[in-house]
């Protein structure tokens, strides 16, 4: 089996096993512990695993991946712990132990992120012309988790894939089977091209591995600005990640949720390619500027129309706007505005600050939202009543940091603009930056 191939496979199981329970994790828990008081902080800090796992996945990263052990090796390790740990889940009833064992398993898993992207840049000549085909089969494993776990062609038609279960995410049977994929994805591992830890007797320095030497970048205003930004708008972002399939599930597409917001990374695949273009013409403010609007008006589609179910699916097939013209626009003009010695550094502190911090702080506000206004998520009734509301708060929110980053941010270097005398450089640095993602 040729690098090539072992590589995209292992983007693909790498996605698969994240995407195939994570969509639907709000609404078997909503299901599993309905009634129980404080039912939606029990489903935001539940979510919240993910983002405090994210804290300490550099540190796993850099001290077990850099210095001590074969990468590959690493990755099959975590991720056969992480099988044992996912199976775990699906027998428990308590919601204290669920937060606990999920914690275990995204600590587990969060790093892994980092090794599949780190094997890759060390096992192919071109990072820039190949990872981001690599990088593709990774988005796809998130595709076929949503269609597997759905039944469905994005909920198009019936695509029997689990033959004998109905309802798939309304059960435990989305965790055993990403249990079962991390089991096998863990062995396949051990076959991946050999990683070795490049930075192999040289001492731990927890200040760069969290990417804290970046932190005189905020001497420019500028940065500072996006920087903060970037934090304040990953607060509604959680919303989405967290209680968007609960929502679609219970209003209009049951059992074929996954597969319908599956249509999220369609659309992600296909902005991906356009950002350059976009990028070109418009520059960094504005491209940015787009993605936090894109964020409002999605949420504004969800609150304001909840019954409707064409402008719903409108609102999911947003996230390639919603994700690349913020998200990836933001890992290229960090990219472009560090120094090339602090530019992994500069990366891991935005990773810190938005899928760290700011997603983190989200989950506990969404929890505590969605109890004060009463929301109940495990119903139809129960989010036409209060969806509206629900869905207000990220999408003024979102609103306000776009207005704030709007009237602060005024970045008038070569790091902000984009002029049509440089359109070839900046396609590479758009690929490269496209690369960072996951």
């Amino acid at each position: 089996m040729s690098v090539r191939l072992r590589l995209n496979i292992m983007m693909f199981f790498q996605f698969f096993v994240w995407g195939v329970f994570f969509v639907t994790m709000g609404t078997y828990l909503g299901k599993l512990f309905d009634g129980e008081e404080g039912l939606n902080s029990i489903i935001g800090s539940s979510y919240a695993t993910q983002t405090w796992a994210a804290l300490f996945a550099p540190l796993i990263v850099g001290f077990l991946g850099d210095r001590l052990m074969n990468k590959e090796r690493l990755n099959g390790i975590l991720h056969l712990i992480g099988a044992a740990l996912l199976w775990r889940v699906s027998t428990l009833q308590n919601s204290e132990e669920i937060f606990w064992t999920l914690l275990a398993f995204f600590i587990c898993y969060m790093p892994t992120l980092a090794l599949v992207n780190t094997i890759t840049f060390q096992n192919v000549k071109d990072v820039e012309s190949e990872f981001p085909k690599i990088r593709l089969w990774g988005t796809i494993g998130w595709i076929f988790a949503g269609l597997t776990i759905s039944e469905s062609f994005f909920g198009v038609f019936a695509l029997p894939l689990l033959p004998g279960i109905e309802d798939a995410d309304t059960t435990s049977v989305q965790f055993k089977i990403a249990a079962i994929v991390s089991l096998i994805y863990g062995i396949f591992s051990f076959t991946l091209p050999a990683s070795p830890p490049e930075g192999k007797g040289e001492p731990v320095n927890i200040l760069k591995v969290l990417g804290f030497d970046s932190l005189t970048l905020m001497r420019n205003p500028s940065y500072l600005v996006f920087a903060v930004c970037s934090f304040l708008i990953c607060i509604p972002l959680a919303f989405y990640y967290a209680r968007t399939g609960e929502f679609v599930s219970n209003v209009h597409f049951g059992s074929q949720t996954a597969g319908v917001m599956a249509l999220g990374q369609v659309s992600e695949i296909f902005f991906m390619a356009l950002v350059p273009f976009f990028l070109i013409r418009l520059g960094v403010k504005k491209m940015l500027l787009i993605g936090m609007l894109a964020w409002a008006l999605r949420y504004g589609l969800f609150g304001l129309f909840p019954e409707n179910a064409a402008l719903v699916v409108i609102g999911i097939a947003m996230h390639g706007i919603c994700y690349d013209f913020f998200f990836v626009t933001g890992q290229l003009y960090t990219d472009r505005v560090a120094p090339k010695e602090m530019r992994t550094s500069a990366q891991a502190l935005v990773g810190l600050l938005t899928y760290g911090v700011g997603m983190l702080v989200g989950n506990y506000v969404l929890g505590w939202w969605g109890d004060r206004i009463e929301l109940d998520p495990t119903t139809e009734a129960g989010w036409l009543e209060k969806g509206g509301e629900f869905w207000m708060l990220p999408a003024v929110l979102g609103l306000g940091v776009a207005v704030l980053f709007f009237l602060t941010f005024w970045d008038k270097s070569n790091a902000a603009q984009t002029t049509p005398g440089n359109e070839e450089d900046q396609q590479d640095e758009q690929t490269d930056g496209a690369a960072l993602e996951g």
